[in-house]
């Protein structure tokens, strides 16, 4: 039984009966003009739904209750971790202690707990639940008595207004649910529909405009925060598409100056083709990780091995193995390691520092400077260049950043091609999940094979349909963010933050396209086409047979259909926020990993961290749940009321997540905000069109439609009213160039010690590399399984490519063993006992996949510390700096006093490859090596021109022996990485000099 009636269905069913041939008398084609005959049509699918979700929410919340005390790795890890600032409010062991400091914890505390990007999304929700109360008291309350009192349902004559007569026989719940759509209201009450599209952009606007304010004085509030005036991006820009002349450190300061000249003089940094090393490290990485798997299902009872060894494939980008067969693991394994290793160490030695790149950085003395700078740039592009204020350095990707902007064109062009491609081509998959496996009745009306099949296993097929279109289709929402994620890289994102929005973007245009559109009116276009190929191959004029057809009647009948489905629909969703509080996905996983796979000890600490928080996805469905209710507000008003009880819960459940279990990990500082406000725009102008639809499928007139025009033009208004008016507050510190006068002086700060090419310098150039990790349980039969290396006696890597033992230190003459003193120079022993994030949190390794930047641990990795003024960094030791045998990286070539020259690395006989050296002038200096060309390798920066270091005690031929003067070229010289101060005045107006960049 149909709640609605088909009257185009039902006139070709009888020209069918006439003997017309048409496919619409076919089952197939029945099956998809019905594809919630099933769901949408029965009473008690609705009290299912209701007392199934409240009745789990109520049970998994009091589970989550009871067993969080116990639980601290999972439902409070952050408790653990974080520093004193950082760490959330004290809770108690009672059943409802998480309640207290959930509610009690106020919005500026939130700031300083969790971050601004957190707190933007909890006011985010609670904008949500604010706003759909005002919209359920407007919607339930105007057109839910205007439908019921002016309704037909039931009259046997609607013929005014192209109405069917409702089911007769039907439930009373499926009556009153008919009864609230427009589906049975024709003509003059229609206009309650056009004022209520008022009342609803009215009420948007105002909670977009009030929360616009809102997180405007929290950004402002974070611009003073202390983080952000220590911090070095904060008074950094970020320079993109360089031309080829101007790429160098002189060429960023005349960059810089023709955009706005500012009183101090920045220290700009040009980057340097790192060539393949980033490849390099990946690949070790890889490498290593994979070899802590194979050790740990090979270790996993170290006292009873194995009889076989484990054997792999070498890698396709191994050239140096025969491939095909299969080899050691292990053996295999471990050489490969040793070899990527030699290759990082020739690849950063052999660095040019003479190859610049077309990005590059400047930091101001002032956060003012900077900003201005930024603004000004951002509207002047000088010579093309792109001026941005600098990200935090863990956001950037640097793959992408050498690629010119034609490159990042023609790359985004393609991707969003294929992300158009995907977005069609799902279509169809969609609406056969729909249409046949949400219902396998359906599937065995048209396939009398399969339907034999059914009967003889109902109880089985049944269970099947339960699971195999909900598992399919969730399996595809997961997937598709790592599938756009990877589509925007390859797009040419040059920042992980920027990457998440364009993430967010995809993921909202799928949906929309998808879920909403083509799920909710596929059944109607399909009669719609169905019906005009009937009537044209009767020998019907085309257009006669589209007015018959009445398309705008079809879609409000297939709306008010398939509105019960997302009403239900909403109502399950309280459900899906009851799991993700109680982490019943991440208990799931964990345990069955542990118990039916071989964690290796990295996964394991890895499984104690705080995970990071899924913006791009959790927005994404907020957003799609909002256009969801906005868009069928008009036709069912109750979604409304179900949508603001979801973001009720959920506005308090995700305040205790983000407080005690999950982590940013890339704080962006609140730069989501544009692109939710934007989204809202978007959804109330396509709520907007939904209504139109409404009301000409109901015989409303042209004049209540010429009534609704002005709302697009008011929400465009409103969309410039905010981006004039808060914008700039939102992104920029300041962009007065008065604000700097009347600027408080910055105090004593030492900028010798900025480094800013150290900084924003790539990660490959002095990036530890990490160790393979073994359970301390199997440290005992390692000498046993591993041929390699035992200890390190001086050498430059964590393996060797000698294929004899070495020698002991210990005893002259005799192969090394594996003592426990020495286990460490080839593999990290990690015991039970230490199998805990709280004991890596501080290593580059873990960090950056669960700290972010550092700031939850207190050691964020761009902040100017008070005391010193210098950087703090997490290389905080020579061991921290590289694992054995790493080359870690070098100082460059900086400008020396005569009397230093002597003692200068570069002058000095070698000790070794990597050996360290402590009788310069640096002692104790982590950068302090006899290799001159593995660090510092963005300063490369040239004086002016004009500009000669005096050297007055060394005669021109000893400076030639040395090879400075190729340093001095055409007024050429080695930048000084230590900060001391250049000459810059040169480059400022007034002074002639040659370049190719032509000032704005």
């Amino acid at each position: 039984m149909t709640l609605f009636g088909t009257p185009t269905v039902d006139a070709l069913k009888k020209r069918q009966s006439d003997g017309t041939p048409s496919f619409a008398n076919s089952p197939l084609y029945s099956e998809l003009s019905n594809p919630f005959n099933s769901t949408t049509g029965q009473g008690n699918t609705l009290w299912i739904a209701i007392g199934s979700s409240l009745g789990a929410i109520l049970v998994i919340t009091l589970l989550f209750s009871l067993v969080r005390p116990y639980n601290t790795v999972v439902y409070a890890p952050k408790t653990k971790h974080a520093d004193k600032k950082h760490a959330p409010p004290a809770i108690g062991r009672g059943l409802f202690a998480w309640l207290s400091p959930v509610i009690s914890t106020k919005e500026h505390t939130l700031v300083e707990k969790v971050g601004l990007d957190a707190t933007i999304f909890l006011r985010f929700l609670k904008m949500c639940r604010n706003m759909f109360l005002a919209l359920t008291v407007a919607g339930c309350g105007i057109l839910i008595p205007v439908h019921l009192a002016y309704s037909n349902f039931g009259s046997e004559d609607n013929s005014d207004c192209g109405l069917a007569a409702g089911p007769i026989n039907s439930d009373p719940v499926t009556t009153v649910l008919a009864k609230m759509t427009p589906n049975y209201v024709c003509g003059p009450p229609m206009w309650a529909h056009v004022v209520v599209s008022y009342i609803f952009d009215a009420i948007v606007m105002f909670f977009l405009w009030w929360n616009y304010r809102a997180i405007v004085g929290l950004k402002r509030n974070y611009f003073q925060g202390p983080e952000y005036q220590q911090s070095l991006h904060s008074r950094s820009i970020w320079m993109t598409d360089i031309p080829l002349p101007d790429r160098s450190d002189e060429g960023i300061l005349r960059i810089a100056d023709s955009v706005e000249q500012t009183s101090s003089i920045p220290r700009a940094a040009i980057a340097r083709n790192v060539k393949e090393l980033p490849k390099l490290i990946q690949e070790h990485d890889e490498t290593v990780r994979k070899l802590e798997s194979v050790l740990a299902k090979y270790l996993k009872n170290p006292d009873s091995l194995p009889a076989e060894r484990p054997t792999i494939r070498p890698s396709k980008k191994d050239h140096r193995a025969a491939s095909g067969a299969k080899v050691d693991a292990i053996e295999y394994l471990t050489g490969r390691i040793r070899d990527l290793e030699t290759d990082i160490k020739d690849v950063r030695e052999s660095i040019d520092k003479r190859n610049p790149m077309p990005y590059g950085f400047a930091t101001y003395e002032r956060i003012e400077e900077a900003h201005i700078v930024a603004y000004e740039g951002k509207k002047k592009k000088p010579n093309g260049v792109r001026i941005r204020l600098a990200p935090k350095p863990n956001d950037l990707i640097w793959d992408n950043m050498p690629l010119s902007k034609g490159v990042r064109s023609r790359k985004r062009l393609m991707i969003n091609f294929w992300f158009a491609v995907l977005t069609v081509i799902w279509i169809v998959p969609n609406a056969l999940i729909a249409v046949f496996l949400s219902n396998l009745n359906n599937l065995k009306a048209i396939w009398t094979g399969f339907s034999d099949y059914y009967d003889k296993n109902p109880g089985l097929w049944e269970a099947i349909q339960a699971i195999l279109a909900p598992a399919l289709l969730s399996g595809v929402y997961l997937a598709l963010p790592v599938i756009f994620r990877r589509l925007s890289i390859r797009s040419g994102d040059l920042t992980k933050t920027s990457r998440e929005r364009h993430v967010l973007h995809k993921l909202y245009a799928f949906f929309i396209f998808n879920n909403l559109i083509v799920f909710s009116v596929f059944s109607t276009l399909w009669k719609f086409v169905v019906a005009v190929v009937s009537n044209t191959q009767t020998g019907e004029n085309a257009w006669q047979a589209i007015e018959e057809a009445n398309l705008p009647r079809m879609i409000l009948q297939s709306l008010c259909t398939v509105s019960n489905f997302w009403f239900i629909w909403l109502i399950q969703r309280n459900l899906g926020a009851a799991i993700d509080l109680a982490q019943l996905v991440a208990l799931a996983w964990k345990w069955f990993a542990r118990t039916f796979l071989h964690p290796t000890p990295r996964q394991a600490i890895d499984w104690t961290a705080p995970p990071a928080f899924d913006y791009a996805s959790y927005y994404n469905w907020f957003l799609f749940y909002v256009t969801v209710a906005l868009g069928f507000a008009t036709v069912q008003p109750l979604v409304l009321l179900v949508t603001f009880v979801y973001f009720l819960i959920d506005s308090w459940l995700k305040r205790y997540l983000l407080l005690y279990v999950f982590i940013t990990k890339t704080e962006s500082g609140g730069q989501f905000w544009n692109v939710l406000f934007n989204r809202f725009l978007f959804l109330t102008f396509l709520a907007n069109c939904i209504a139109a639809l409404v009301i000409k499928g109901a015989g409303g007139s042209w004049t209540m439609l010429g009534v609704m025009v002005p709302l697009p033009l008011i929400v465009i208004g409103f969309k410039w009213y905010c981006s004039t008016y808060f914008s700039n507050q939102c992104k920029y510190y300041t962009t007065n160039v008065q604000d700097i006068e009347g600027a408080a002086e910055p105090g004593k700060r030492s900028r010798k010690q900025e480094r800013v090419g150290v900084k924003f310098g790539h990660p490959a150039l002095y990036k530890p590399l990490i160790t393979p990790m073994v359970h301390a349980k199997a440290k005992h039969v390692l000498a046993s399984i591993y041929g390699g290396r035992l200890e390190q006696d001086g050498a430059n890597y964590g393996y060797s490519d000698i294929a004899m033992d070495s020698m002991s230190k210990e005893q002259p003459g005799k192969a090394a063993r594996f003592s426990v003193g020495k286990q460490k120079d080839m593999f990290e022993v990690v015991s039970e006992n230490d199998l805990d994030f709280k004991n890596f949190k501080n290593r580059a390794d873990f960090a950056s996949e669960h700290g972010g930047d550092g700031e939850l641990y207190g050691r964020p990795i761009d902040l100017v510390s008070e005391r010193s003024q210098t950087p703090q960094s997490f290389m905080t030791s020579q061991d921290d700096l590289t694992r054995g045998g790493t080359p870690p990286p070098m100082p460059a070539l900086r400008q020396q006093r005569p009397d230093e020259l002597q003692n200068h690395p570069a002058f000095r006989a070698p000790m070794g490859d990597g050996t360290r050296d402590f009788s310069g002038p640096h002692n104790g200096s982590v950068y302090n090596l006899n290799n001159d060309s593995d660090s510092n390798l963005l300063h490369g920066a040239q004086y002016p021109a004009g500009y000669t270091p005096v050297l007055t005690s060394m005669p021109n031929d000893s400076r030639d022996a040395l090879g400075l003067n190729r340093w001095r070229t055409d007024g050429s010289a080695c930048a000084d990485p230590h900060g001391e101060e250049s000459a810059y005045e040169p480059y400022r107006p007034g002074v002639p000099h040659q370049n190719s960049f032509k000032g704005v």
